[in-house]
């Protein structure tokens, strides 16, 4: 826990911190139900759906055939008034901000449209991390107990719809967030995986629930049962004040004169100045 103090960040008496942002910090993950309200996810659900239907996938995922890739819709908070207040509902805000401080802010905000029975994505996604590990451990090397574990970015699933166990519900490993490595590459899809002999959580969740998860926690999208009804959600990524923003692409949003950009020939001297190739948060 952490907090702001003339600039600099100290860390925050956990008395003083909610329920939720103890078990985020602990877990990996939380679930905090009914964050939205039927009217408020019904005017999410209507004008996310309005983007989906008057803009274009924006091509940000070269690799995805063009039905995958019209399953998302970047920067969501600058295409929708709606989503913008959304990101800035108080109870995620209460949470989070104990975690990654009061000046934390968005670095990704993307619409997720899986639709049901799609062959793609019915066998579910494969276990992944969203950033880091951002404190690598080698193989064998416990963090200890007694330091509470850095958070430096969360994610966030605004649930549109239901999203039941048929549905291909995100699935998370408790306490994976430890262990300072990304999940083992053998066993990408074993949905048995398990750390520290915990196995995945199925993060159920009615309209209106808020699902929010640790960068580094294990989590992957489950496998669909006959009864998937797709998924339907805003996702958005929290991450404190010194993690960059990936809102867009640094070859669209950069600090570089054309002269610089020009003069970056080489694949590291782009990388150096800031033009990054894209990456989990920016497709």
């Amino acid at each position: 826990m952490l907090k702001r103090v003339y600039g600099n960040l100290t860390a925050r008496n956990p008395a003083d911190a909610p329920g939720p942002s103890l078990s985020l910090e602990r877990d990996g993950f939380v679930l905090l139900e009914a964050a939205f309200s039927a009217a408020e996810v019904d005017a999410l659900h209507r004008d996310v759906t309005r983007v989906f239907e008057e803009l274009p996938a924006d091509g940000r995922n070269a690799g995805l055939p063009p039905d995958e890739d019209d399953m998302f819709r970047y920067e969501m908070f600058n295409r929708s008034e709606v989503c913008q207040q959304a990101v800035a509902n108080p109870r995620i805000l209460s949470v989070i901000e104990p975690l990654l401080g009061e000046d934390c802010h968005i670095i990704a905000n993307t619409a997720w449209r899986n639709p049901a029975h799609h062959p793609a994505t019915h066998g579910g996604q494969a276990w992944h991390v969203d950033g880091g590990p951002h404190v690598p451990l080698p193989k064998g090397v416990a963090w200890p107990e007694q330091v509470p574990h850095p958070v430096f970015a969360i994610g966030a699933h605004i649930f549109l719809q239901d999203c039941g166990v048929d549905d291909g519900p995100t699935g998370v490993i408790p306490g994976s967030h430890l262990s300072g490595r990304f999940p083992p590459g053998k066993q990408l899809l074993d949905d048995d995986l398990q750390y520290n002999g915990v196995g995945p959580v199925r993060l159920l969740a009615s309209a209106g629930d808020v699902a929010l998860f640790v960068s580094d926690v294990w989590h992957r999208r489950m496998p669909c049962g006959d009864e998937d009804q797709g998924r339907f959600f805003l996702q958005v990524h929290y991450a404190r004040r010194d993690i960059a923003q990936r809102i867009r692409p640094t070859s669209a949003v950069n600090h570089l004169s054309e002269a610089a950009q020009a003069r970056a020939s080489e694949p590291r001297m782009k990388t150096l100045i800031g033009l990054h190739p894209k990456g989990f948060y920016d497709g």
